[in-house]
This record gives C-alpha cells, sequence and structure tokens, in this order.
C-alpha cells in the first residue's frame, strides 16, 4: 500500500475501503476478495450542465451495468 499522509482524504478513503471489504467478506464468507473497481476518475463540477450530467450518470449507471465492458462476465475491449 502506498504511504498516505496521516488524517488525510487519500488516507480517510483508504480506511473506508478497506473496513468495508473486510465486513463485506466477513458477512458473505469470501476472505480477500475484491469488492472495489480499480481505478477511478476524479472530475470537477464546474457548473449546474455538469453537476446534471453526473447525477443522470449516477442514477442510469446501475441498470446498465450488465452490459457495461467492465462488469466481469462481459468480454473486454482492453
Amino acid at each position: 500500500m502506498p504511504n498516505r499522509k496521516p488524517r488525510s482524504l487519500g488516507s480517510f478513503i483508504a480506511g473506508f475501503k478497506m473496513a468495508v471489504t473486510k465486513r463485506i467478506n466477513l458477512l458473505q464468507g469470501t476472505p480477500r476478495v475484491p469488492i472495489w473497481q480499480r481505478n477511478y476518475y476524479e472530475h470537477i463540477i464546474r457548473n449546474e450542465a455538469a453537476l446534471y450530467k453526473i447525477r443522470e450518470y449516477v442514477q442510469t449507471n446501475p441498470i446498465s451495468w450488465n452490459t457495461d465492458q467492465l462488469h466481469p462476465h462481459n468480454p473486454s475491449k482492453w
């Protein structure tokens, strides 16, 4: 794990993800199974139009998950 500055946002997020992963795997009886998608993109919301597009994406994304290229059961383009 990379060194993170204590009490930083990155450190907080890493701790949160670690705790959630451990809890989910404990409940499901699946030790050491990854939960989080690797890599992500940060985006600065600069105006109302951008905020609207992001909200729309968040609301509709679960609907299209089964056909998404990142879904583990679909062949990847990469």
